[in-house]
């Protein structure tokens, strides 16, 4: 799997955001993928050294619209942590 495919796109929240000083990254990734998929990933597409990776499955939520109802789809969750002397992502500068 490429790297492209397996980070699928930047969490940006405000939870996400205060973990920023501390080089920690939220993204939002395939499911299929491992941690040390993501941790690789990230080190291609960034340049970036990464320390830890967390993982969450996120639940599809119950929605409803009228009387159907149904469940938003499911997702997994990533938290990437980096080395103190790794540089910072360039992408989330502009936002902080």
């Amino acid at each position: 799997m490429a790297a492209q495919d397996i980070i699928i796109r930047p969490i940006i929240t405000e939870k996400s955001m205060a973990g920023m000083p501390m080089k920690r990254y939220t993204f939002k990734v395939a499911k299929t993928a491992n941690k040390i998929e993501i941790s690789k990933a990230v080190e291609e597409l960034f340049g970036v050294k990464v320390a830890k990776v967390n993982t969450i499955n996120v639940r599809g939520r119950l929605k409803r619209q009228g009387r159907t109802q149904g469940y938003t789809p499911a997702w997994k969750k990533a938290m990437v942590t980096l080395k103190e002397d790794s540089k910072s992502i360039e992408f989330f500068d502009g936002m902080f």
